[in-house]
């Protein structure tokens, strides 16, 4: 299986594998914690909805859709999520606004960059955050899954 087919089976089972519980039209969020991830990994929404990313780390981070994957609109997103340390001491936030059903997977440009298969992958050592272990860490991702009909839902983180 390619990594593009794993990553989209991936995605469709992460909308189907949650319970329903959202109001229609509901405003959804992503965090940035006090840390380098997106909260929760993935959340499945229906059209019409809104997701807003808000970064509660001091550093700033990125938007950025993996347009190779992304059916669900918003091509082209490349959006600064500023941190608090240069947003006068408040969360930056993004908002997008999804109309029909798809996939929009997304990442920080800061701490991935696309490998040859539109993979979000650590940056390494051209542009990467190296701990002391000298590990580059994981991409910070995640994915949008917009589901026609039924209700939007949570995603696991």
């Amino acid at each position: 299986m390619s990594h593009r087919s794993a990553l989209l089976t991936f995605a469709i089972a992460l909308s189907w594998a949650v319970p329903a519980g959202a109001a229609p039209n509901a405003h959804r969020m992503v965090i940035v914690p006090g840390e380098d991830r997106f909260t929760p990994f993935s959340q499945t929404i229906r059209p019409g909805e809104s997701v807003t990313w808000e970064n509660d780390d001091t550093d700033d981070h990125t938007v950025v859709s993996d347009d190779a994957f992304n059916t669900a609109g918003n091509l082209g997103v490349n959006q600064l999520l500023p941190g608090t340390d240069s947003n006068g001491g408040q969360p930056g936030t993004v908002t997008l606004h999804f109309t029909h059903p798809g996939t929009f997977v997304f990442y920080c440009r800061f701490h991935a960059h696309l490998d040859a298969d539109n993979q979000p992958v650590a940056p390494g050592p051209d542009g990467g955050i190296q701990d002391n272990t000298g590990n580059f860490g994981t991409p910070m991702m995640g994915i949008i899954t917009v589901r026609a009909g039924g209700q939007g839902q949570q995603g696991e983180q």
